[in-house]
């Protein structure tokens, strides 16, 4: 059966370009963290476009079989989450184990077979397996938000309002990297965001992610868009979308 949405990062880019789910949720940013690394790195090679999105607030529980600090040994959570709770947990159990796990789901999946272990889960997942409240909002940050991306096979047409995402990599000479954002200031194209990541090729390259308000059918942004190919060694668009919430 194919479904509408997938969510986490692998499972969402790979059920989605199987075509096992029209549209996958991927978040890319929290407030607190900031970005997601695993999720740029699987942009690289999907063949899926950026089609929109969203922010939103995020609000940590520990959830066990019991709604009690009694007994913990381990608590388990996506690393980011762990991140997230570490004021939390060292204030109010400072020698339970944390151990990553690939998703705060799985982690609360494991803490309902194992009675000795406590998950950092959202409320859903409390009520999809049957977990106890042991506390509310243990997240440090009170703002905490976390920015998601929707990602699909599709092509999204201008709405007067939208950001496009690339990913790039220039060659290692002097100036490469101002040569980036020279393009974009002469053509006056605003940068929102530019983030860095090591290329993972055993050497100090870099894969540079950027967004820019504007969609490529704007006449500014399609040439800041091809003088900015002409001068990387690597130039991919991952989406160009409506500007979320």
């Amino acid at each position: 059966m194919r479904s509408l949405v997938s969510t986490s990062s692998a499972h969402s880019s790979r059920d989605t370009a199987a075509g096992t789910a029209e549209f996958g949720v991927v978040p890319v940013e929290n407030s607190t963290e900031g970005v997601i690394s695993r999720s740029l790195d699987l942009f690289l090679q999907s063949p899926l476009h950026v089609v929109g999105e969203t922010s939103l607030l995020v609000r940590h529980n520990l959830l066990r079989t019991t709604p009690s600090l009694d007994g913990i040994e381990v608590v388990l959570a996506h690393p980011q989450a762990l991140a997230q709770c570490q004021g939390w947990l060292s204030s109010h159990h400072p020698t339970l184990e944390r151990v990553p796990v690939s998703s705060n789901a799985e982690g609360a999946r494991l803490a309902s077979i194992e009675p000795h272990t406590a998950a950092i889960a959202a409320d859903i997942a409390a009520a999809r397996y049957g977990l106890a409240f042991v506390a509310h909002g243990i997240q440090d940050d009170p703002g905490n938000r976390t920015r998601f991306v929707v990602i699909g096979r599709y092509e999204c047409a201008p709405s007067g309002h939208d950001q496009t995402t690339m990913v790039l990599s220039v060659p290692d000479r002097a100036g490469a990297v101002h040569a980036l954002i020279e393009p974009l200031a002469r053509h006056g194209v605003s940068m929102k965001r530019f983030e860095s990541r090591p290329a993972r090729q055993g050497s100090w390259e870099y894969y540079f992610y950027i967004d820019i308000q504007g969609h490529p059918s704007q006449p500014n942004v399609a040439s800041a868009l091809k003088e900015l190919q002409s001068l990387c060694a690597f130039y991919k668009v991952l989406g160009t979308y409506p500007v979320g919430n």
